[in-house]
């Protein structure tokens, strides 16, 4: 026989109840006269075995021990329980409880004899003990309800019985906790609900947690656990129901505990802004932790600057207000020596400020001077609607490691209880990662705000005006947290009135791609000024970044000096000739001036650093009033677009080329899509003009000595043609001397051009591709002054090789 039933199966009658014990009747002389069905259940002899003989056969000892207890037992004036061993009849020794009651019946002596299982007894007598210790010493508090939901008794456990149970006999379930709440979300939030469930479905509702004060300890919030059960007599009949509570307040806070640090890892420092950071702490401390949180930064945090050390910031704070970048603004604050947010600054330590009784409301504790009484502050979804004042507050500095970064303030109004040592290890937790991440993104401010002055000081302050193109430009740093990047535009003025023209990308972001971009800027206009023609000048450029790729190599920063690509183009506002070639870089877009666009056959040769492929030149002519765009991939790339879908875009805008341009730069990135960039973005409009031929003389001269005179005179006269007779001597000078050098050494045809611009321009080409060169004559030589002499005239001089030979030109200003 199990010793403990199953659980569904308990009955909670004593074994040895005479409807369930084995009962038999002795007589004076200790003969059975009397044998239940029970008795032969439990030991397993018929009535024809046992009657009219002695109960001493029963026992399993020796017979004169047997007859000796039988004896004493029967004899007994009151009832007498012992244990003994029974003899069953298939041979077994059953132990066994029995007690023994004297009967008088008719003046004849009889003893009622009742007997059961030891083990059965111990069982039932263990789940007494059980039941005994739930109502007077276990920690799960048992209530049982009747039907009308109704009190009708507690365990000593049960908070009810702490405060006296019986003022609550009787009541509602709804008045025992009335400011509680469940704080499950699985079901029906209102006890009367849930227990109406219980008692409509008989269906079971465990672990539901409740939140609330309890009548033995109003000061204090717990949470508890609870289930509900109904309750049925044998018949099945409803008697009510009754709950399991367990207190888990502690196990419950711990929990939230840890999943508010977890929240916070995911959460605080994410957004590398001083402001976010400081808005994602209060976002993570309200409600659980605070009702309101303020935090106080020393204002070169906010600017990006190391904060002073040595000394805590008390008097020179600036308090966060706002949780959106619009809304963010900041105020003075300062705090006297003797607050406890100053102790807390100078202690590095947190300090708990608790307003005393009667605190009127506008004045609570730790007030700030500065913050004028009742003026809601901070950040955070209470900070502008808590309408009391705090009666507890938590002051713990923002500490870096060799820094006080500033306070940030945790305030309780709704919530009485004062913030405890656990509570104040997990501010200074929640402290600690918000200090990290405003630390950081300090860091990230000032180095991002290093990189765009870099950036901007290596970029054009502003383009020359020239004769050939009109310009305009954009240029938009990334809205990325990863720091500005490597785009660059340049106008570089070139002899002959034409004009160089660059936009290219460093693949990266941060200081070091800005850098590279002003390297690679600088390396660009050094070669356009030695007239390279672009297929040329992006050749040697490959070249050069090839190195420093290698050297940047070793030091980890290799990445960033592979896969520049750049576009650089020459045009020519004589011929209306435009040439350039691509380094891996977008084709630019043209636009005629009948507003036909269309995108430039050019492909994009390897990018820079790549090696291994030439670069092509392609040559267009281009009406004057021509819109031609150079742009980076930044115009024309989002995240959810293609770019061929931003260049129809800005081909789009085109079409309007009669607008300025500037007008026309703003409808490109204005026609970009919403929201934060992933990618600098610059734009470079040009619009082409052309010189008439009123403003350019040519003359083709012989290879004949003779022919230095004529070229003389015929400068001479369009200078007087021009009204620049005021140049006629020093042009006059410098064309002879450019002539006869290209006749000495020259096998065809000189030809002499006059370019009436900003200055004058003088050229000079021929089929020769040896460079006369500068040098100082001494006194015995009889020539070498020549071009020292063109030197001396001319503000500007230089040699640039064209495919047929060279032309050497010389600038003259113009006053």
């Amino acid at each position: 026989m199990d010793r403990f039933p199953n659980a569904a199966n308990v009955d909670f009658h004593s074994p040895l109840d005479l409807s369930k014990a084995a009962a038999a009747v002795l007589d004076a002389e200790g003969r059975v006269c009397g044998w239940g069905s029970s008795a032969r259940r439990l030991l397993g002899h018929s009535p024809e075995d046992v009657l009219g003989q002695s109960a001493a056969r029963l026992l399993a000892a020796t017979p004169e021990q047997r007859l000796s207890s039988l004896c004493k037992l029967c004899k007994a004036h009151r009832p007498r329980s012992t244990v003994l061993d029974l003899c069953c009849r298939d041979g077994r020794t059953l132990r066994a409880a029995v007690t023994f009651s004297p009967l008088a019946h008719q003046g004849a002596a009889a003893t009622v004899v009742v007997a059961a299982d030891l083990a059965v007894l111990r069982g039932w007598e263990a789940q007494l003990a059980m039941l005994q210790g739930l109502a007077t010493e276990s920690a799960v508090g048992l209530t049982i309800f009747d039907t009308d939901m109704r009190v009708v008794w507690g365990n000593v456990s049960t908070d009810l019985e702490l405060a006296g149970i019986g003022q609550y006999i009787g009541r509602p379930a709804a008045d025992l906790f009335p400011e509680g709440e469940f704080i499950s979300r699985h079901h029906p939030p209102d006890e009367d609900q849930i227990m109406e469930h219980v008692l409509t479905t008989g269906e079971p509702i465990m672990g539901m947690h409740y939140r609330g004060r309890a009548p033995a300890d109003p000061v204090r919030e717990h949470v508890w656990s609870c289930s509900y059960h109904r309750m049925v007599d044998a018949r099945g009949e409803l008697l009510g129901l009754f709950e399991e509570s367990l207190d888990i307040t502690d196990r419950y806070r711990a929990q939230e505990r840890l999943s508010l640090l977890v929240r916070a890892g995911k959460r605080i420092g994410a957004s590398l802004d001083v402001r976010r950071t400081a808005a994602e702490l209060a976002d993570v401390a309200v409600p659980q932790l605070a009702d309101e949180v303020l935090v106080d930064l020393a204002p070169a945090v906010i600017e990006g600057r190391q904060p002073p050390t040595g000394s805590a910031p008390g008097h020179s704070l600036l308090r966060m207000h706002g949780r959106t970048p619009e809304e963010f603004r900041t105020s003075p604050v300062s705090y006297p020596p003797s607050s406890p947010q100053a102790q807390s600054l100078a202690s590095s330590r947190p300090v708990v400020d608790a307003a005393p009784p009667g605190t009127p409301v506008g004045s609570p504790p730790g007030t700030p001077v500065g913050s004028p009484p009742g003026t809601p502050v901070g950040t955070g979804p209470a900070s502008s609607h808590s309408p009391h004042p705090p009666h507890s507050s938590l002051f713990v500095p923002l500490l870096t490691r060799n820094a006080v970064l500033g306070l940030a303030t945790f305030r309780r109004s709704s919530n009485p209880d004062r913030f405890g040592p656990e509570e104040q290890t997990l501010a200074v937790e929640l402290a600690e990662r918000a200090a990290v991440g405003i630390d950081n993104a300090r860091r990230y401010t000032s180095q991002h705000a290093a990189a765009l002055v870099l950036q901007r000081s290596l970029l054009p302050q502003h383009l020359p005006e020239q004769s050939a193109v009109d310009v305009a430009y954009r240029y938009l740093p990334a809205d990325s947290r990863v720091g500005v990047g490597g785009d660059w535009f340049d106008l570089i003025p070139l002899s002959g009135a034409r004009v160089g023209l660059t936009v290219g990308d460093v693949v990266g972001h941060g200081v070091h791609a800005a850098a590279t971009m002003g390297r690679l800027r600088a390396t660009v206009r050094t070669l356009a000024l030695l007239d390279l023609d672009p297929a040329e000048l992006l050749t040697r450029l490959d070249g050069l970044v090839a190195q420093d790729a290698e050297t940047d190599a070793d030091d980890g920063l290799g990445d960033e000096t592979l896969g520049v690509t750049c576009l650089y183009a020459i045009y020519d506002p004589v011929g209306g000739r435009c040439v350039w070639a691509s380094a891996g870089h977008p084709p630019p877009i043209v636009a005629d001036a009948s507003g036909s666009v269309a995108l430039s056959a050019l492909a994009p040769g390897p990018p820079l650093g790549l090696g291994g492929l030439p670069y092509e030149n392609v040559e267009l002519s281009l009406p004057g009033g021509s819109v031609v765009a150079f742009f980076t991939d930044g115009v024309v790339e989002d995240r959810h677009t293609d770019i061929d879908s931003g260049i129809d875009r800005l081909a789009h805008v085109l079409t309007w080329q009669r607008c300025p341009l500037e007008e026309l730069c703003d409808r490109a990135l204005s026609a970009r899509p919403p929201g934060p960039q992933p990618d600098d973005a610059t734009l470079l409009l040009v619009r082409t003009r052309r010189l008439g031929a009123d403003r350019v003389a040519d003359l083709e001269l012989p290879p004949d000595p003779a022919m230095v005179a004529r070229a003389r005179t015929d400068t001479e006269r369009q200078l007087a043609d021009w009204g620049l007779s005021e140049l006629s001597f020093s042009a006059a000078l410098v064309v002879s001397e450019l002539v006869t050098n290209s006749i000495r050494y020259a096998t065809g045809p000189v030809m002499l051009r006059l370019i009436r611009d900003r200055c004058l321009l003088c050229e000079v080409s021929d089929n020769a591709h040896t460079a006369p060169h500068l040098r100082r004559a001494r006194r015995d030589d009889e020539g070498g002054r020549g071009l020292f002499l063109v030197a001396q005239m001319s503000q500007r001089w230089g040699t640039r090789y064209t495919a047929s030979g060279k032309t050497i030109w010389a600038e003259l200003a113009i006053s």
